[in-house]
């Protein structure tokens, strides 16, 4: 039953992205063949949270400098048991850089499945990542230590720190969407 909305969300989100059902049936998947998905300790693959978070004048985008991939990415995290995916999004933005936020729109804005290398004693594993678009209220950032450091990244420059395609593709999708 918890996982009802999150399979409703993908339907939605398959009719606007059809280039994307490979990627909605393994999370359709997952969800129907694992209950424990929003808990971390689903090595089969577990549901994370993460956010396109905009600056105030919506022409930039905070990334982290992640502290364990050391890469620059999109704020997010786990679930720990929370089926509503927006709002693991929206709490870790807040978690990761102190901002306020709000979510711009409760509909998916992108999935997203990408390995996670073993740690410690976690086995290596994948997360099912769901995305959501949201604006800071200000630009003034705290790093957490999850972080090595966070950035405003104007959109044009976004290559100049990432080259990870899913990134990239969430831009693409801002550019559709913002009418850039």
């Amino acid at each position: 039953m918890h996982r009802r909305n999150l399979l409703e969300a993908l339907g939605r989100y398959a009719q606007k992205h059809p280039e994307e059902i490979h990627t909605v049936e393994r999370f359709n998947a997952l969800l129907a063949a694992h209950p424990n998905c929003f808990e971390r300790d689903c090595w089969a693959g577990h549901i994370t949270g993460s956010a396109w978070l905009l600056d105030p004048a919506r022409d930039s985008l905070l990334l982290t400098h992640h502290r364990k991939l050391n890469m620059w990415l999109q704020l997010g995290g786990h679930s720990d048991g929370d089926p509503n995916t927006a709002a693991v999004a929206k709490r870790e933005a807040e978690e990761e850089s102190g901002l306020p936020v709000s979510l711009l729109s409760a509909d998916i804005f992108d999935i997203d499945i990408h390995a996670i290398p073993a740690r410690k004693d976690d086995p290596a594993h994948q997360h099912f990542d769901v995305r959501f678009l949201l604006q800071a209220q200000s630009r003034a950032f705290v790093v957490s230590a999850e972080s090595i450091d966070l950035a405003w990244v104007p959109l044009n420059d976004l290559q100049g720190y990432t080259n990870e395609e899913s990134i990239l593709r969430m831009q693409r999708k801002w550019q559709v969407q913002a009418g850039s």
